[in-house]
């Protein structure tokens, strides 16, 4: 079955940067692209970035844009999130799921997704 793993989280500062990643089985990786989503305490899910089946043409949310990088390594079946510069409002619990999902599609309904990873952006 379609499993996701995510690590990489953890308890950072201000201007801090860490590098989330998605380990994923189950599924022909190559086949699909994978999406990041986050959700704060006490608030709803946000889409963050997604990227295609071939790991090209990342797209990311206004609120992280230049600061967030998104990529995929089909030969690792492993996608990516380098956040840097980070903020407070970063704070979230961040998980990926499987498949490329722009801000405006159903991305909140997949249910291939993996269980997430904490980050904590405090001082």
């Amino acid at each position: 079955q379609v499993q996701l793993v995510e690590s990489g989280g953890g308890l950072v500062q201000p201007g801090g940067s860490l590098r989330l990643t998605c380990t994923a089985s189950g599924y022909p990786f190559q086949n699909y692209g994978m999406t990041w989503v986050r959700q704060a305490p006490g608030k709803g899910p946000e889409w963050v970035s997604t990227i295609n089946l071939d790991g090209e043409r990342p797209r990311y949310a206004d609120s992280v844009k230049g600061r967030f990088t998104m990529s995929k390594d089909n030969n690792k079946r492993t996608a990516y999130l380098q956040m840097n510069d980070l903020r407070p409002d970063d704070t979230a619990l961040y998980w990926c799921a499987k498949g490329f999902f722009r801000e405006t599609d159903n991305w909140a309904s997949q249910r291939d997704r993996g269980p997430g990873t904490q980050v904590t952006v405090s001082q």
